[in-house]
């Protein structure tokens, strides 16, 4: 999906339903699509921030036009209210860093996703972990926490990193997704901590549930669920049989595949398509339907 024409509502605070509203950050890019958006839930005297998004500009080598513009925006915002909790879907740092710049600013603790840092040798340069991430509180699976007029449910969805988090508002049905299901774009799931398999299993649970409406960390809002999450599962389908016929045509290097499963990609997104096939082909190997020896995959005798 294209990105919508410019001007972008950056650093403005949008009303999306009554219990929630977005900013968006200024750290647009190939993987963000127009940038992170961070939610704010409650009308109330208290709110929780969904994904605070970067401390600066939330991509390396980049620089940052509008370092603490975005958290000076979350609370232009959040006004006369309380912040009761900041959450975060994961660690990815276009999502995570501001956590700790707003607990100094209003002293909200941190809670939601478990802590996660190790070193990434995928292509995502943007999405490199936040090594500071330093949670008050971590939320299992189904835990709910409360404010003055809303309620947050955890919903655990592993995949595209293992402390992935969805979180849905029991109020109104929504749910926020985080990078694990956008419409603009499939979510990348790069191994060693991205795993395939979790990241299926992850859609059908979303699947299997019944919200009205999914809120993404990039992109637009999403009002019909199911259909896209049973499409996202389609894709990933489709994307393991067509490695699986490549595989039997000849022994193949993931560089040799991604051109043909590709056409057409962003060159600057290369890089990353390779990481989603190395994803799907140890979820293959896994399953004993593919073997590999140095960079050429096959299909086992």
């Amino acid at each position: 999906m294209d990105a919508p024409p410019k001007p972008w509502p950056t650093g403005l605070a949008e009303q999306c339903e009554p219990l929630v509203r977005r900013v968006l950050a200024p750290n647009a890019s190939p993987y963000t699509y127009t940038g992170t958006q961070t939610y704010l839930v409650g009308a109330g005297q208290d709110v929780a921030v969904i994904d605070p998004g970067p401390a600066g500009g939330g991509v390396a080598g980049h620089a940052d036009t509008n370092g603490s513009g975005h958290v000076e925006a979350i609370l232009a915002a959040v006004g006369e209210a309380r912040i009761a909790a900041i959450l975060c879907t994961h660690t990815h740092r276009d999502h995570s860093p501001a956590a700790a710049v707003l607990k100094a600013r209003t002293g909200a603790p941190i809670i939601g996703c478990a802590p996660l840092s190790m070193d990434d040798d995928g292509p995502r340069a943007d999405a490199a972990f936040d090594p500071d991430y330093s949670p008050d509180r971590v939320l299992e699976d189904g835990e709910r926490l409360g404010g003055s007029d809303w309620t947050i449910e955890a919903v655990a969805t592993p995949g595209h990193t293992s402390n992935h988090l969805c979180y849905g508002l029991v109020e109104s049905g929504a749910l926020f997704t985080g990078d694990h299901v956008m419409a603009w774009s499939t979510s990348v799931v790069s191994p060693p901590d991205g795993d395939m398999s979790a990241y299926m299993a992850s859609l059908q649970k979303l699947y299997d549930r019944e919200d009205r409406v999914l809120y993404p960390a990039h992109g637009p809002a999403i009002d019909k669920p199911r259909q896209l999450v049973r499409g996202m599962l389609g894709h990933r389908r489709q994307r393991e049989a067509q490695i699986l016929r490549l595989l039997g045509d000849r022994p193949q290097a993931i560089t040799d595949m991604v051109p043909v499963m590709y056409k057409g990609l962003d060159p600057r997104l290369t890089g990353a398509a390779g990481r989603s096939v190395l994803a799907h082909l140890i979820d293959l190997r896994h399953q004993g339907r593919v073997a590999s020896e140095g960079e050429l995959w096959s299909i086992p005798a």
